[in-house]
């Protein structure tokens, strides 16, 4: 008989052995963190839906990403919100743009901080979609154009790393020719490969300001139905050259974090959206739950599952309680 012999709770009756056989731990060097750009001065506005979050001026990017430095954190994901948007989101690849000069400031400040982009032109578009669009239809190969022109611009600001969320098919493949092309050979893609047409994403839209002002993203995200879709849309990405794939929501989509670490040897990131963040927020609020065990819990699962990277904007709050 295994019982009385094994007994699992022998090595859980104190913390020393618990932290001996623990299987999964965090670090501050898993995390990357989450900010939104704005332009002006000396702006700092809080996003109402995402308590503890705030859409940042340059001039304050700066002391924040120092501070995130200093903190372990070795990565920050960029996402602009401009002053001016049209059809084409063309203020998304504007050398002058928002994004660009943030990563160029950053890099002056931080250099050793790593400073990666998000290339999709939802945020810089009237219509809120991250593609051309066209008689209501979102148009795949005419988006690759703006992709490519938004991540060669990021590129030649001092990005370290670009990002394509958009969803659209071959963009991965297309962004790298037109690395390559320009000589940014080295510059790594993260591709966000199987991004789930979510609605965990709403706190994000509303601080971004990029709700679709028609119909839905389920006409290029993911269907959350779909597991081995998921699968091909990775591995279709790891074939046009993404050097880091991830998965987007990340805790409705463990069992696709965990598939993925299975079946590829490349590394996987996945992204604790805002509305993963911001549930836990509101429940603490409420009294519901303790606020840093629930923060820790959920990234400690979504290391457990596979993920070697994590897009959170509880880094900074983690960071603290692991130094």
């Amino acid at each position: 008989m295994a019982f009385p012999i094994q007994r699992l709770r022998r090595l859980r009756q104190h913390e020393g052995f618990r932290r001996m056989v623990r299987e999964t731990s965090l670090s501050p060097a898993d995390f990357i963190y989450p900010l939104f750009v704005v332009e002006g001065r000396n702006r700092r506005e809080e996003i109402v839906s995402m308590p503890g979050q705030f859409r940042l001026s340059v001039d304050l990017l700066v002391k924040e990403a120092g501070e995130i430095a200093a903190l372990g954190i070795p990565g920050i994901i960029l996402f602009g919100i401009p002053d001016r948007k049209d059809a084409k989101g063309s203020s998304g690849y504007d050398p002058n743009g928002i994004v660009q000069r943030a990563v160029k400031a950053v890099k002056d400040h931080a250099p050793g901080l790593m400073v990666v982009t998000d290339v999709c032109i939802d945020e810089y578009t009237d219509h809120g979609h991250c593609g051309v669009v066209k008689d209501g239809r979102i148009l795949n190969d005419e988006t690759l154009d703006c992709l490519r022109a938004m991540a060669l611009t990021h590129a030649q600001a001092g990005a370290d790393m670009v990002a394509p969320s958009d969803m659209m098919d071959g963009r991965v493949a297309a962004i790298r020719s037109e690395l390559d092309q320009a000589g940014f050979t080295e510059l790594p893609i993260m591709a966000y490969a199987a991004k789930f047409a979510s609605c965990f994403y709403a706190p994000f839209r509303d601080a971004a300001f990029s709700s679709p002002q028609f119909g839905d993203r389920q006409s290029y995200q993911m269907d959350p139905a779909n597991r081995r879709e998921a699968l091909r849309e990775i591995a279709l990405d790891v074939e046009e050259g993404a050097d880091i794939i991830m998965v987007k929501p990340a805790l409705p989509y463990l069992d696709i974090i965990a598939a993925a670490r299975e079946q590829i040897l490349l590394p996987v990131a996945a992204y604790q959206v805002s509305g993963e963040y911001s549930m836990i927020k509101a429940a603490a609020k409420a009294g519901w739950l303790d606020e840093s065990r629930a923060m820790m819990e959920s990234l400690l699962s979504i290391k457990r599952a596979g993920a070697d990277l994590i897009l959170t904007y509880f880094a900074k709050d983690a960071a603290r309680l692991l130094h």
